[in-house]
């Protein structure tokens, strides 16, 4: 069932029993690393400890989560962190996750993942700058890891967020510097967490993030 203790500290934040959660985890387990040798999803340095620097590096975005939260979009999914591991933790539940990432292998990877595990995924095969607002719909919780700097992703999350939408991003310990820069172009509200799995790792949580006029 893989290591059902890596996640265990999650099991209040899922739809079902952690097992359940934990096979299923152990499935993607299986089909990333098939696909590892086609397409570099994860550094091969981390694909042996899959359990805790993917799989629970992710399901602890679901603790900043809210019961209220139904539509979650991830930028950049590559192997699908941190959102499928969320859409695993969330099965059988009405909250839909929207993955945008642009390289078609992966997106290949994303789908197969998705109908294999039967997820309420919807994979789209463009860049973030590419994707139109009106085909996602406004979320509530944008999430992204190691996928570009804070001022780069204001930039792309800003047509997506709406009043109550918070976005969740995995960063490590260059996040004060992106603060300060991203500080300069956007107004933004930020909380800090710091991370379970990774000690110089933080998960930064945006709220209304809006564009500074220029004078």
């Amino acid at each position: 069932m893989g290591d059902i203790a890596a996640i265990q500290a999650y099991a209040g934040h899922v739809t079902r029993p952690i097992e359940a959660v934990a096979n299923d985890l152990e499935s993607y387990a299986k089909l990333l690393t098939k696909w590892q040798s086609v397409q570099n999803l994860v550094s091969r340095e981390t694909l042996s400890q899959i359990w805790t620097r993917h799989f629970a590096d992710s399901l602890q975005v679901m603790t900043l989560t809210k019961p209220s939260d139904r539509l979650f979009l991830d930028f950049g999914s590559g192997g699908g962190f941190p959102a499928l591991p969320m859409a695993i933790a969330s099965k059988g539940s009405d909250r839909r996750f929207v993955l945008i990432e642009p390289t078609a292998r992966k997106v290949s990877f994303l789908r197969t993942v998705t109908r294999e595990l039967g997820l309420n995924v919807t994979v789209i095969g463009v860049r973030s700058d590419q994707t139109d607002s009106r085909e996602t719909g406004t979320p509530d919780v944008i999430t992204s890891r190691a996928l570009a700097a804070m001022p780069q992703l204001c930039t792309w999350m800003a047509p997506f967020f709406g009043p109550q939408t918070r976005a969740l991003l995995h960063k490590g310990r260059e996040h004060v510097e992106e603060l300060a820069e991203s500080g300069a172009h956007w107004h933004h509200d930020v909380l800090i967490t710091k991370s379970d799995t990774d000690p110089g790792g933080v998960i930064v949580e945006v709220t209304n993030l809006r564009g500074k006029s220029v004078s």
